[in-house]
């Protein structure tokens, strides 16, 4: 079903390892709203859609979110690169570093690993796409708290560049959803999924 070309989605070229910097990005990573959770979510709800343009756009944006996915492991991966024990010590990664080493591990910033029960799939059209929008929305907020935090150029444009996605994905599903709403309630008539 999908074809993988090997290069990121977008240029991730980090000059200066920053391990205090990785601990934040990795929420994006395997966190409550980050890329893992954003690509299952998606790619789960696609199948009870009411048709196959929603379909399709499900099915394109969890696969997108598999290569920002790729994309912040990338940054975790060359942020936390050379690290030395005082490094690691000074700059709070030791919790991390102690079960991981460098290794990129689905967990948000506190070092909790990834929970399947941050994937909401209700199997309603209507609430799942609700459900997308807040979860756009949760994802950019998490962006805009590592630029706030961030002093690093090559990471904040990387950041720059999911974060933007994130809004594209955020107006798609808002699309989709009045497209659904209209669908479904067409002439006032209950729905349900066939």
């Amino acid at each position: 079903m999908w074809d993988y070309e090997r290069k990121l989605m977008y240029p991730v070229k980090i000059k200066n390892p920053n391990p205090a910097l990785a601990k934040m990005v990795i929420a994006q990573y395997g966190g409550p709203d980050g890329e893992l959770g954003a690509s299952l979510r998606y790619l789960s709800q696609r199948f009870t859609m009411p048709d196959s343009v929603t379909k399709g756009l499900l099915t394109d944006i969890g696969t997108e979110e598999l290569a920002h996915l790729e994309m912040v492991g990338a940054l975790v991966n060359q942020l936390t690169r050379g690290t030395n024990a005082k490094c690691v010590k000074e700059s709070g990664f030791a919790d991390y570093f102690i079960n991981h080493s460098t290794g990129v591990y689905p967990a948000n910033s506190n070092g909790s690993p990834f929970n399947a029960m941050a994937i909401a799939v209700s199997g309603d059209p209507i609430t799942d796409l609700n459900e997308d929008l807040a979860a756009e929305q949760k994802a950019r907020a998490t962006y805009d708290n590592i630029l706030r935090l961030s002093d690093d150029p090559d990471v904040n444009d990387v950041i720059k560049f999911l974060r933007a996605r994130e809004i594209a994905h955020y107006q798609r599903f808002g699309e989709a959803l009045r497209r659904v709403e209209e669908k479904l309630t067409d002439n006032n008539k209950f729905y349900m999924n066939k």
